[in-house]
Order: C-alpha cells, then structure tokens, then sequence
C-alpha cells in the first residue's frame, strides 16, 4: 500500500499546476503514523481523482472521488473537486451542494471561497458570489488573492459595473502581472474603451504567458482594424476561423466585411 501510495503521490506532482490551483490545494501525505489503511486508501483515491480531472476524464475521476468521499465523508479538498467535476458534468445543483459543504468544513480555506464564489457569480447569485470573492481578494492571508480578484471583477462585468470590474482587474495583475485572465479580460476593457493600443500592449503581455483563445483572437482584430493596420487584422480574422471555426468569435468576424 505505502508504495502504490509513493508513486501515485509521485504522479500527482505532475499535475497540471493550473488545475491544482483551480480545483484543490494537494493534501499533505498520508505517510504519517497515525493513518489507518482507510485513511490511505481514500488519499490514494482522491490523489487519482485530481489527476483524471486535470487529464478531463471525468468518469475515472467521478468514480475516485466518490470512493474518497467514502473513506472520509469530511475531506474538504475531496468536496471541492467533485463540486469542479461536477460543474464540467453541467450539474450545477450537485457541484453547490458540494462546494457549500466543502466552506462548511472548511470555512477559512480562500481556494473553496474563490471557487463557491466565483461559481454563485456565474449560476446568477451575484451578491452571495462577491461576498465571497471579497473576502478571499482582501484577506492578507491569502496567498493568491489574485484568483479572486480576477473572479470579482468577471462578476462585476455581470453586474454591469465596468468601472469596479478593472479596478479589481488591474488589482489582481499588480499581484500578479502575468495572471493570464486578468490581461485577457484588461485586453477587452482597453479595446470597449476605445484606447486600442493598451489593448494591444495587454494581448502581448498575455501572449508572452498564454495562447491565443477566440476571444483574445477576436478583440485583437478589432483593434488592429482600429488602428488601421488592416493587414494584421485581416491575419488575426484568419487565424481566428482556422483555429476555432465554430465558436461564437468567429461567427461574428465572418460577417464583417471591411477586414
């Protein structure tokens, strides 16, 4: 058991670190005297979980989270992730009964505030989400404050205020400046605000630490098309029907004639 257990904690460290990030802070390990063989094996079982979830196989990590949750009902971290999956299974009532008992048993814990927060925001419980997504922005304890940060300011958009939602954009990038959604969501407000080249200055920065998505392909046509450097424009339109050709991005560039 305790080498399966080394090597499973082995491959574990080789998760996606954005994913870790995003789903669950990885448990300390399970080698310690106290830990029954229960005990083990629901780690090993969460372990595996985070790792089909980051690979996107959802089944695989459904069933091990599951088979973690019944070894230790009351593993937080175990709750959070299976609230992410099932967010991806479009399961929307599962995955807040999960992350709501996840804050329960974990209330100071700023990943599952950021993620119940960000999620609220999202499914249109704007108030409860950026209550949430304050805290966990503002705490001094929390060392990645960025992530909320970013959050708050999405839900901002929501509410139809564009003002706060930079401020807390560009709060997030003065704790991190390469925090790829922060630069991709500055890159639109710049273009909506009619000042194209920070739109073009946020693109780069985003590029230098992320790949171009539809929209970051989008709104860099439109502001090459701005400043009238139509060519560079006519090659971001391409490149966006290339590679994303049916998204809703290239829906609306097909149509625009003048580029």
């Amino acid at each position: 058991m305790r080498q399966a257990l080394n090597v499973l904690l082995d491959l574990s460290k080789k998760v996606n670190r954005l994913a870790l990030v995003l789903l669950v802070a990885v448990l300390s390990a399970c080698g310690s005297s106290g830990n029954t063989k229960q005990d083990n094996a629901g780690e090993i079982h969460f372990q595996l979980g985070v790792r089909y979830l980051s690979m996107n196989k959802l089944e695989l990590a459904k069933e091990n989270l599951l088979l973690a949750l019944n070894s230790n009902s009351d593993n937080a971290q175990a709750h959070n992730a299976l609230a992410y999956l099932y967010e991806k299974l479009n399961q929307p009532d599962k995955a807040k009964d999960h992350y709501e008992t996840a804050l329960s048993l974990m209330p100071n814990d700023w990943g599952v505030k950021n993620n119940l927060g960000r999620f609220l925001c999202e499914h249109g419980e704007l108030e409860e989400g950026m209550e949430l997504l304050s805290e966990a922005g503002t705490n001094p304890l929390n060392d990645r404050r960025w992530l909320a940060l970013t959050n708050a300011g999405r839900c901002q958009l929501d509410m139809g205020q564009k003002q706060q939602a930079e401020n807390y954009f560009r709060q997030a990038l003065q704790l991190s400046k390469s925090y790829a959604p922060a630069l991709s969501e500055m890159q639109k407000i710049a273009y909506e605000k009619g000042d194209f080249w920070s739109a073009k200055g946020f693109l780069q920065r985003y590029l230098g630490v992320a790949n171009h998505t539809s929209e970051t392909l989008l709104f860099a046509a439109y502001a090459e098309r701005a400043l009238g450097n139509i060519e560079l424009a006519k090659q971001y339109k391409k490149l966006l029907l290339e590679r994303f050709p049916l998204s809703t991005e290239a829906k609306k560039i097909i149509g625009l004639k003048d580029f």
